[in-house]
C-alpha cells in the first residue's frame, strides 16, 4: 500500500472514532432535553462510526500496522434542539471530503483494492449526508410544534443498530 494512502486511511480510523465522541455528545445533549428518540438516533449513529473506524482498521492490518492517536473531545455549543442536526450535517460533508481524499490518493496510485473498499463508503457518505439533511427538514417543519416534535422524536426511538455487511 501506498505511504500516503496509508497514512490517508490510519487517520480516518482516528477521525470515525472522532465522529463516535461527536454522536455521543449530541445524543447526551439530546438526553438532557427529554428527547430520548433523538438520543437513541445519535447513540446509534455513535455506534455506525465506530464500526466505520473498525472496517478501515482491519483493512490496514492486511498490509499496514495501525497506529491509534488520541481522539479530541468535540467542542461544540448545543444551544437548541436544532444545534446537533446542523452540526451532525456539517460534520458528515467533512467526513465526505476525507474520504474523497483517500480516494483521490488511491485512483493516483492505482491502488484499485483501496479503491473498492471506499466505493462503500462513498456511498455510505451519501446516506449520511441525506439523513442529517433530512433531519434538518423535519425538524424545521414540525420541531416548533409539540406534537410535532413528540411524533419525530417517537419516529427516531424505532432506529436499531444494523452492522455494515462489507466483507474486506
Amino acid at each position: 500500500m501506498n505511504k500516503k494512502v496509508a497514512e490517508l486511511i490510519n487517520d480516518q480510523i482516528n477521525k470515525e472514532f472522532y465522529s463516535a465522541y461527536l454522536y455521543l455528545e449530541f445524543a447526551n445533549y439530546y438526553a438532557d432535553a427529554g428527547l430520548d428518540g433523538y438520543e437513541n438516533w445519535y447513540r446509534i449513529q455513535a455506534q455506525e462510526e465506530r464500526d466505520h473506524a473498525m472496517l478501515f482498521y482491519q483493512y490496514m492490518h492486511n498490509d499496514e500496522k495501525v497506529t491509534l492517536k488520541a481522539i479530541a473531545q468535540p467542542e461544540c455549543e448545543l444551544t437548541d434542539n436544532m444545534a446537533p442536526l446542523k452540526k451532525g450535517l456539517e460534520h458528515e460533508k467533512y467526513v465526505t471530503g476525507l474520504i474523497n481524499t483517500i480516494y483521490a490518493a488511491a485512483q493516483e496510485d492505482h491502488d484499485f483494492r483501496t479503491m473498492q473498499l471506499l466505493d462503500w463508503f462513498v456511498k455510505e457518505q451519501g446516506e449520511e449526508e441525506k439523513n442529517a439533511s433530512d433531519m434538518i427538514t423535519k425538524m424545521e417543519l414540525f420541531g416548533g410544534d409539540a406534537k410535532g416534535l413528540y411524533m419525530l422524536n417517537s419516529e427516531l426511538k424505532t432506529r436499531v443498530h444494523n452492522p455494515p455487511s462489507l466483507v474486506l
